[in-house]
């Protein structure tokens, strides 16, 4: 069968973008995620971060031209593709949890509580295309704040999959003044939850949390505040993590770049399931 696996040709993958919304709870570090709803396609019920693929529209020039970048050399060699990453991990952000990570223009705050309340009613109609990003960013006049997205990972899908993304993981301390919640369409529940007692519930079988997430949870678990976990995730080179299947003692094994730095690199390939 592993045969048959390979030697067709594999799919494209989808750029897609997520961002793990942090904040410093009771206990220690805090992510936010949300229950994916029964009827989506793909990860059903399963315990996700907010975030999905790029849409055309993510490479407007005219986002391009309202989004903040870092400081140094890169802030100008930043081509659109890649910004268009960041633009779709803010807009799938905004849709699924109402956080807007963007700034009126020329200021150095995101967007107040009062303000983003008055833009909820866009969630949808951003989701279901009556509007666009670019279109809303002219409109309330307001710049991206992709300097606040921090690369945390990056994984593409093995190629043996019908259904491949290409996906970008971002760390960004949450606005203390927003307030995140599902949306009630693409998510049906949410929740604030330590990297630890995610992963806890995933290996009890409490909740469904897919293998690339379940890894990043872990990976999360090693911080205990948002400073620290940012602070792990600058210290070196995002590794990009593209599963490759081995048999090993006649078991198909997934094998994770070590470089990568989880716990695991070698899983069962029923993990991926």
């Amino acid at each position: 069968m592993l045969a048959a696996m390979t030697s067709r040709t594999p799919p494209l993958p989808r750029p897609s973008a997520t961002i793990l919304l942090l904040r410093d709870g009771p206990a220690g570090l805090e992510v936010f995620m949300v229950q994916r709803h029964h009827q989506i396609d793909f990860a059903t019920g399963a315990l996700v971060f907010p975030g999905g693929k790029v849409d055309p529209g993510d490479a407007d020039p005219r986002l391009v031209e309202r989004a903040r970048r870092g400081a140094g050399p890169a802030r100008d060699a930043f081509p659109i593709h890649v910004a268009a990453i960041h633009v779709a991990a803010i807009r799938e952000t905004f849709e699924e949890s109402g956080v807007l990570l963007a700034r009126p223009r020329g200021s150095d705050a995101l967007v107040d509580a009062e303000r983003l309340s008055g833009l909820d009613p866009e969630r949808e109609k951003l989701e279901q295309g009556d509007l666009t990003l670019a279109d809303l960013c002219e409109r309330e006049d307001l710049e991206l704040a992709l300097d606040l997205l921090e690369p945390f990972a990056h994984w593409i899908t093995p190629e043996f999959m019908p259904k491949r993304f290409d996906t970008h993981f971002f760390l960004v301390p949450a606005p203390k003044d927003h307030l995140a919640a599902h949306d009630g369409r693409e998510s049906v529940d949410s929740v604030w939850i330590s990297p630890r007692e995610a992963a806890a519930d995933a290996e009890a079988g409490r909740r469904t949390i897919i293998f690339p997430t379940l890894m990043n949870v872990k990976k999360l678990a090693r911080s205990d505040s948002v400073e620290a976990a940012l602070g792990a995730a600058r210290s070196g080179p995002v590794v990009t993590v593209l599963p490759r299947v081995e048999v090993r003692d006649g078991e198909k094994m997934m094998v994770l770049p070590e470089a990568a730095g989880y716990d695991v690199s070698v899983a069962p390939l029923s993990a991926l399931r």
